[in-house]
C-alpha cells in the first residue's frame, strides 16, 4: 500500500464516526474563514495561487490545474460541517473529523437544488476542497515548520453490496476542526447568505459579519484594504465598481452599507440592521422567527 494511502486510512481507524445530525440547524462559519483571502471568488477556474501577507499574518493558497482553486461557494460545504459540528457540540454529543452524511443534506442545507446536476456539482466542489492546499500563520505563529492542509483531508461515496448509494463520508483537517469546537471561534451567519449570487457579496457579508457583528456603531474598512485581504484577481478599480455595487443594492442581509469619501480615500461603512427582540428571543430558542419583511 503507498504511503499516502496507508496514512489516509490509520487516520481513519482512529477517528470517532460522527453521523451529521438532521433537521433545520443554525447556519455557524468558522471566524478564521471569513476576513481573509482562503478562497477563489469567482466561479471560473482560478489556478493563480493567493499569497497574502499582512503584518504577521500570511496566508498560501495553491490549486491543481485539473480541478482549480476551491471557490467561496464549495466553502458552504465548511459552513455545513461548522454547523454540524456546533450542534453536536452544544447537545453534549461527540462531534468528530470523520464525517458521514447524504449528498441530499449538505444540498438542502445550503440552499441548493437537489438533481442529478446538483449532487455532480456537489462531487467537483468537494474535488476542490481535497485538491486545494493551504498553509498559514493563522493560529500557527508560533510554529517554526510550515503546515500545509487542505480543506477536506479526503472525501469518499459510500454504498451498500448492491452497489445503492448510502452516502458520502469525508475527513476535516486539524485546523478547521480546531477553530470550530472553539466557541469563541465561530459565529452565526444568515440563512440569507446561501441565496447570495455573487462572490464578492458573499466574501464581503462575512467580512462584515465577523467585523460589524451587532455592534450599535458598527465598522468601516477603506476599500483598498478590503481589495488587498480578498485576494480577488480583478484590479481595484473593478473591484471598487463591484463593492458601489453592493451598496447601491444592499445586498447583504442583516446590515446597512454605505459608502464615504475622505481625504481622497473610498471608505465602506456598515451596521446592523436592529433586531426585533422577540425575534431574537426566538433565535435564542431556536425557533424560527417570522419574516415580515415585504
Amino acid at each position: 500500500m503507498p504511503r499516502a494511502a496507508s496514512l489516509r486510512c490509520a487516520e481513519r481507524t482512529q477517528l470517532e464516526l460522527f453521523r451529521s445530525v438532521p433537521g433545520d440547524l443554525a447556519p455557524r462559519d468558522a471566524q478564521d474563514l471569513m476576513s481573509w483571502p482562503f478562497f477563489s471568488l469567482a466561479k471560473r477556474k482560478r489556478t493563480t495561487p493567493i499569497a497574502f501577507r499582512m503584518g504577521e499574518t500570511w496566508i498560501s493558497v495553491e490549486a491543481v490545474p485539473e480541478h482549480g482553486m476551491a471557490t467561496i461557494w464549495d466553502a458552504d460545504v465548511l459552513i455545513w460541517a461548522a454547523s454540524q459540528i456546533v450542534e453536536a457540540r452544544d447537545a453534549g454529543g461527540s462531534p468528530s473529523r470523520l464525517m458521514v452524511t447524504t449528498p441530499h443534506e449538505i444540498l438542502t442545507f445550503i440552499h441548493r437544488g437537489t438533481g442529478r446536476d446538483h449532487y455532480d456539482r456537489l462531487k467537483a466542489a468537494l474535488d476542490r476542497l481535497q485538491s486545494t492546499t493551504v498553509a498559514t500563520s493563522i493560529r500557527q505563529q508560533h510554529q517554526r515548520r510550515r503546515h500545509r492542509f487542505s480543506w477536506i483531508n479526503e472525501w469518499r461515496e459510500l454504498a451498500d453490496g448492491d452497489g445503492k448509494p448510502r452516502g458520502i463520508e469525508l475527513i476535516l483537517p486539524d485546523w478547521f476542526y480546531a477553530g470550530v469546537v472553539d466557541r469563541a471561534l465561530v459565529l452565526t451567519i444568515d440563512r440569507a447568505y446561501f441565496d447570495l449570487t455573487g462572490g464578492l457579496e458573499r466574501w464581503l457579508y462575512r467580512v462584515v459579519r465577523k467585523h460589524g457583528g451587532h455592534q450599535p456603531g458598527g465598522w468601516s474598512f477603506d476599500i483598498a484594504h478590503l481589495h488587498k485581504k480578498s485576494g480577488a484577481l480583478s484590479p481595484l478599480k473593478q473591484f471598487a465598481f463591484e463593492v458601489r455595487g453592493i451598496v447601491r443594492r444592499q445586498a447583504l442581509p442583516g446590515y446597512t452599507l454605505a459608502l464615504e469619501h475622505a481625504f481622497g480615500r473610498e471608505r465602506l461603512n456598515f451596521v446592523a440592521v436592529p433586531v426585533d427582540p422577540l425575534d431574537r428571543a426566538m433565535r435564542r430558542l431556536k425557533l424560527k422567527p417570522v419574516d415580515n419583511r415585504p
